[in-house]
């Protein structure tokens, strides 16, 4: 199993850090651009929500990206120093009061992105998976 991680304060910009970890591991891994796509809005989706909503923006704060390769799974886990969230009720985007909201399509977007997502100890761990065919 090939694994590589970076660990990134909580400031916003850092989202282009997340982006040139993917792109690297585009390279490294040699990843398909259809799925590199998926994986980039996906990942830095999560890490978005991470920073924002995890850790407030707290920049004493830092957001975990790991990424695990095995056989045909490419995992990306994200972990948060924040308090976590309830997963389990949230609001739909879809539905027509949420509409014209700005935000809450991160998580959305994961789960269409995505092969697989997972929510982990309560809610400060997101993993995100991509088999590769």
């Amino acid at each position: 199993m090939n694994t590589i991680s970076i660990q990134v304060p909580s400031i916003i910009e850092n989202i282009r850090m997340i982006e040139s970890f993917i792109d690297n591991a585009k390279e490294r891994f040699h990843l398909d651009e259809d799925i590199y796509g998926n994986i980039m809005i996906a990942v830095t989706e999560a890490v978005n929500n991470a920073i924002k909503h995890g850790n407030s923006g707290n920049s004493s704060k830092n957001v975990y990206l790991s990424l695990l390769l095995n056989e045909n799974l490419l995992k990306f886990v994200i972990k948060d120093e924040g308090p976590g969230f309830d997963y389990h009720h949230l609001p739909d985007p879809t539905a027509p009061e949420n509409l014209e909201k700005p935000g809450g399509r991160g998580i959305f977007l994961m789960k269409h992105l995505s092969d697989e997502v997972e929510f982990k100890d309560g809610g400060k761990v997101v993993e995100l998976s991509f088999y590769m065919s």
